[in-house]
């Protein structure tokens, strides 16, 4: 069997040198929309000028949902092992930008190389370090061989794995069994998740829940939220659509139209930057009034020029979320929040933040991605599901129409999220075991 697993690696590796010469006009395409991704691309092939003077502590986090959800345990580290240098590597530049915004320069960034073996061996030869540990389900087959022939433990923490993705695995049979087995250790979100991962192969895995749910809302967010509220108009319902995704602002215009909620101000924050000039152009050709989010100026120039008076125009039926880092405040200022991705197939996004606000949630059919935290929401009467446009619209006159059914959901979110909380002390202890 080792023999047939090692042949399956070595296709594998096979076929990404072949894909080796595209790799620079996939840099370059990427990098139209992105300027970003013409920066540091000389880390994507393992070349570093990162010199790090501490033993380090290294934790991947592919992008920006996967560095918020290890917020509360990178911080944990910087206070238990400040001997240490933690490194975060990252594989889009929103996700870099995300660490940086949360942890400045106690944190070391670089990106991931490719998974080819001598990327991934400079990487490991350069940073040696003490301790990996990948973030959800990062499986790089290449780079679990690496770090077990240089006996660098590699950990596998706030795993998940839908349904959908255990069969995509599944079709590469000794391939994934051979990267699971060689992880040092698994810590999944669920015994759904755990069970998949050991169907697959995985080897000591163990259950520490959703690293998510101990995300708190920074300190400030609160009142930046309450800021923004006021610059859009205290008086008015806001609805937040949070996290879109390509085709959704489409849905979500239409259900606004049919609710016809008098005085309604819509947010509307897609998930990838790119895309804010997208969603911009829609608005345009729907002849929907509405004011970007970064021409409302910063917190002070808020505070200072509203006065407690809104600087929206009241026509306005829109906000365009154009800015990064702001989601906990997007959270406070609204009334009812919808989490996109999940209206299309495409798996939703995380509903934690908003509960964590204590904010009333709905959510798409589509929630594969975050399919416990979402039934578990519902449940808990923190959140609710729609079908479609017709069924947000619904929702959404329902929820306007009844500040009690309001508040109840609200009340329920929060007690949702803070008896869900206690992943990040599983998951250190798990990291301590194998320091």
């Amino acid at each position: 069997m080792c023999e047939n697993s090692a042949m399956s690696r070595s296709i594998y590796t096979f076929l990404l040198f072949l894909l080796l010469p595209l790799t620079p006009l996939k840099l370059l395409l990427r990098g139209r929309k992105q300027p970003e991704y013409l920066q540091h691309w000389q880390e994507r092939y393992g070349f570093y000028k990162l010199q790090c003077h501490k033993p380090v502590l290294w934790l991947h986090c592919v992008s920006v949902g996967e560095t918020r959800a290890a917020e509360p345990l990178v911080k944990t580290l910087l206070q238990q092992y400040p001997g240490h240098q933690i490194l975060l590597t990252h594989t889009t530049p929103t996700g870099r930008a995300t660490g940086e915004q949360l942890f400045g320069d106690k944190v070391a960034r670089v990106y991931l190389p490719y998974d080819l073996p001598f990327a991934v061996n400079r990487f490991l030869k350069h940073f040696k370090p003490a301790i990996g540990v990948l973030m959800e389900t990062e499986l790089w087959f290449n780079l679990i061989a690496a770090c077990q022939q240089q006996n660098v433990p590699l950990l596998l923490v706030n795993a998940r794995l839908s349904e959908r993705s255990a069969r995509g695995y599944g079709k590469l049979g000794k391939l994934v069994q051979q990267g699971l087995s060689g992880l040092t250790a698994i810590a999944a979100q669920t015994a759904q998740d755990a069970e998949r991962l050991q169907n697959l192969g995985a080897t000591n895995v163990s259950i520490s829940g959703n690293l998510k749910f101990d995300v708190a809302p920074h300190d400030d967010a609160t009142a930046k939220g309450l800021l923004l509220r006021s610059a859009m108009g205290s008086k008015r319902p806001v609805f937040l659509a949070a996290s879109t995704r390509e085709g959704e602002e489409a849905i979500i215009l239409d259900a606004i139209t049919e609710a016809k909620i008098p005085n309604l101000l819509t947010i509307i924050v897609p998930r990838h930057p790119q895309r804010f000039n997208e969603v911009a152009e829609l608005l345009k050709k729907r002849n929907v009034e509405f004011v970007r989010r970064s021409t409302l100026g910063n917190d002070s120039s808020l505070s200072n020029d509203a006065g407690g008076k809104a600087i929206v125009n009241p026509h306005t039926a829109v906000v365009l979320g154009d800015s990064m880092g702001e989601m906990f405040s997007y959270y406070a200022s609204c009334d009812v929040a919808f989490i996109g991705g999940s209206l299309l197939p495409l798996g939703g996004q995380n509903l934690i933040e908003a509960c964590s606000v204590g904010k009333p949630v709905l959510t798409g059919p589509h929630t594969f991605n975050f399919a416990q935290a979402t039934e578990m929401a519902i449940s808990a009467g923190a959140a609710q599901r729609v079908q479609d446009s017709a069924g947000l619209a619904g929702s959404l006159q329902a929820l306007f129409n009844d500040a009690a059914a309001r508040k109840a959901m609200g009340a329920a979110a929060l007690r949702f999220s803070s008896e869900s909380r206690g992943a990040t002390e599983r998951t250190l202890a798990l990291i301590q075991r194998y320091l």
